[in-house]
């Protein structure tokens, strides 16, 4: 059984890795890298608490690590852990710069490693829910998607999320925003938007707005810190109808409320989507369950060589490549292609497939 460590044992690492490593058949979570010890001793009796990450680089036991720090980390710990012949797993973003994740992707080619980033949002139940509405020609022929992640908080924090040049809204959801459209319809045409800092000591951006032109319909990215409440989640227009979903995915008020992968009711969402042609109320179209297992069941298979990478570094490139070209564009005032090489569009529509 393929040993994991851990390297993080804040949010990210607590309330999402942790437990759906632990919940996944055919892994074992061994180590966990910590400045806070007890913690982990507390929270995850019997396994054991590392103080830095070249502990795990430097045991030959462990097969993969998971790294759940702050963006700017990613990177460098990465390429530390490959060159140390470890699999990966990155909490999204997989780097700061284009640069940056072009490199790891290299270097993951050159070893003959698995790198995979966590996106855990493939498998939101809302977003299975969209899945199946356009598969099914529910509203026709789409003309356009929106894609909010909104957030009410007025406050600014001080903490490294909401500080530049690691930290911003758009660095922390577009990963998910971008990764999501992605994968439904492969690379746009342009991309183009606005960035901005709309709060009160703001010392990071904390909305956007960006577009993506695929020709014959358009995708709407929208995300904000100063969003009460009331907007959907989703809402995709069609030439038969419109269909709109409410609120977020149940998984991480789930865990955050102590609950565990496999529990009763995990994934489901009681607030159904739905459709509406041209009346007022809609009827309701209810959603899937949502499952974040399934990305740790796939790197589960990828390490076995059972099953394909998950989140390759290809589709990892790409999604780093919209979101650095969103941000030139809104310097810009003005849409902008991606800067892929024809190897890596061929390579991101090589994996491109169904989650």
């Amino acid at each position: 059984m393929p040993r994991l460590a851990l390297i993080g044992h804040g949010f990210a690492g607590r309330t999402f890795h942790a437990p759906l490593i632990r919940s996944t058949p055919g892994l074992d979570l061994s180590a966990v890298v910590t400045g806070q010890p007890d913690s982990v001793r507390a929270a995850l009796p019997g396994i054991h608490p590392l103080a830095t990450p070249a502990e795990a680089f430097a045991d030959p036991t462990i097969s993969a690590v998971v790294i759940a720090t702050p963006n700017d980390t990613h990177a460098p710990l990465a390429e530390a852990a490959m060159r140390a012949g470890k699999h990966v797993v990155v909490d999204k973003p997989l780097a700061l710069s284009l640069a940056q994740a072009r490199q790891l992707r290299a270097l993951a080619d050159e070893r003959g490693l698995i790198l995979s980033v966590f996106q855990n949002r493939r498998w939101d139940s809302d977003f299975l829910g969209l899945r199946a509405a356009l598969g099914s020609g529910l509203i026709g022929r789409l003309t356009h998607l929106e894609s909010r992640f909104d957030r009410f908080r007025p406050e600014v924090p001080d903490r490294w999320r909401d500080r530049a040049p690691a930290g911003g809204l758009w660095l922390d959801l577009a990963p998910h925003l971008i990764d999501q459209m992605l994968l439904l319809f492969g690379l746009p045409r342009t991309v183009g938007g606005r960035i901005a800092a709309h709060r009160d000591g703001a010392r990071a951006d904390d909305w956007s707005q960006i577009q993506l032109d695929y020709g014959h319909f358009q995708v709407s990215l929208s995300a904000s810190a100063l969003v009460g409440g009331g907007m959907p989640r989703f809402a995709a227009h069609g030439t038969r109808g419109s269909w709109l979903k409410h609120g977020l995915d149940p998984q991480e008020d789930q865990l955050r409320a102590g609950q565990r992968p496999g529990d009763p009711g995990w994934g489901v969402d009681p607030r159904p989507a739905r459709i509406f042609c041209g009346d007022m109320d809609g009827r309701p179209v209810p959603v899937p369950a949502g499952d974040y297992r399934r990305y740790y069941a796939g790197f589960r298979d990828a390490l076995s060589g059972k099953g394909a990478n998950p989140v390759p570094p290809a589709q990892a490139v790409a999604t780093m490549a919209v979101l650095e070209t969103a941000v030139d564009a809104a310097h810009a005032g003005a849409w902008l292609g991606l800067p892929l090489s024809t190897d890596e569009v061929n390579a991101f529509n090589e994996v491109r497939s169904p989650a």
